[in-house]
């Protein structure tokens, strides 16, 4: 039997992480400022983290959720505690995909409709009703098709208001900074029009936080930003620092009821485990804070270098487009000076470290950045690599 091929893949084997650099199998150092899609938040191997698992493997590492799980109450006194979101109530599952599944699905059971308002250049997963909702019509196969979803222009106000007025809307679902879509901020003033005619239709207002939170930029969420509470957050990556990790946040007006939701695997005495050290690092370490003053760092001095169209983002989810001329930077980073970072069509350089990622390893990466674009030669990578 062989892998079913569906990823480009960089031939490169990372057998150690420490921190925000990991190391491959010939023993070469590279600088990891992708985190495998935002998944590293507290730093790879980090001791706590390690320590958690550990401990708790000792004991038992899963039952299903018929019996008491008593790290499951822990984690949601501490996620409420951290997050800021102390009434809301917690579901447990195993990926951003069904967090967002479990999400729309809930808020069509809360107010009956089917109706569901997506944006342009969204990304919410790749199961059934996640896919539905991403504008790539290349991953959504005829099964996905649903006349349900309504996409949006991206900040068009003027348009979501009209959504509102011709249809029956179940839901809202929106990315505070859309990942994929190259590393787009969310109006505040946009967010709080959804928050208003949600409101007014008895809409509910789906945040989606998978990769824009958990404190990647400086808030935990970065809907924060905008001064308002979604109805449900949806959560993921940098949940469990790499440990399948996913959930819900869910606000007090909607209501649980036996069978209305339900997962195998998720909240698993090793997924709390996990979760429960996140936050206590993210918590003890100050790394929101970290991650808004290094993040705030790096993108004041990228704006100064003049070959760069554009940098956007917060914290430390930062997106850099370039020109044309300069598509090449990423695979020189990685197979030249050995930099994980990532991409969004076309020319966007992403950058989404763990959140506790040092000044000087942030200038190691700004040198050697800049350098690249002085230098501005056309670097020709390795034959068959894909990207991040």
């Amino acid at each position: 039997m062989k892998l079913f091929d569906v990823y480009p893949i960089n031939p490169i084997n990372i057998v150690k992480g420490v921190g925000s650099l990991v190391y491959d199998d010939h023993g070469t150092e590279y600088l990891d400022l992708y985190g495998g899609h935002a998944v590293i938040s507290i730093g790879h191997t980090n001791p706590h983290y390690v320590k958690r698992l550990e401990d708790q493997l000792h004991q038992i590492g899963f039952y299903s959720n018929s019996i008491e799980i008593p790290l499951q109450k822990q984690l949601a006194e501490k996620l409420g505690h951290v997050s800021g979101k102390e009434d809301y109530q917690l579901f447990l599952c195993n990926s951003g995909a069904e967090a967002n599944e479990n999400a729309l699905k809930l808020a069509s059971f809360y107010n009956g409709k089917k109706k569901v308002i997506a944006f342009s250049g969204s990304f919410h997963g790749r199961t059934s009703l996640a896919v539905a909702v991403t504008d790539n019509p290349k991953i959504v196969a005829p099964i996905n098709e649903t006349e349900n979803v309504i996409f949006v222009p991206w900040r068009d106000e003027a348009a979501l208001e009209k959504a509102f007025a011709e249809n029956e809307i179940s839901s809202v679902i929106i990315e505070g900074i859309q990942g994929v879509g190259g590393i787009q901020v969310a109006p505040e003033s946009f967010l709080q029009k959804i928050r208003t005619l949600c409101d007014a239709h008895n809409a509910v207002f789906i945040a989606d936080s998978v990769q824009c939170g958990y404190g990647r930029t400086g808030k935990f969420f970065s809907h924060d930003f905008a001064g308002i509470n979604a109805d449900i957050y949806t959560m993921a990556k940098g949940m469990g620092n790499g440990f399948p990790v996913a959930g819900i946040i869910i606000s007090p007006k909607i209501q649980p009821a036996y069978g209305m939701l339900g997962t195998t695997f998720g909240g698993n005495h090793l997924a709390c485990a996990a979760g429960l050290a996140v936050l206590e690092v993210i918590e003890r370490d100050n790394l929101m804070q970290n991650a808004a003053e290094v993040g705030g760092y790096l993108i004041t001095e990228l704006k100064k270098l003049k070959p760069v169209k554009e940098v956007r983002g917060r914290g430390l989810m930062i997106g850099i487009e370039l020109p044309g001329e300069l598509a090449h930077v990423r695979k020189e980073l990685l197979f030249k000076h050995h930099i994980f970072t990532g991409e969004a069509k076309p020319n966007v350089v992403r950058l989404l470290p763990a959140l506790n990622l040092t000044k000087a390893h942030a200038d190691r990466f700004l040198e050697i950045f800049s350098s690249i674009l002085n230098t501005n030669k056309l670097f020709k990578a390795p034959l068959g690599v894909g990207g991040l």
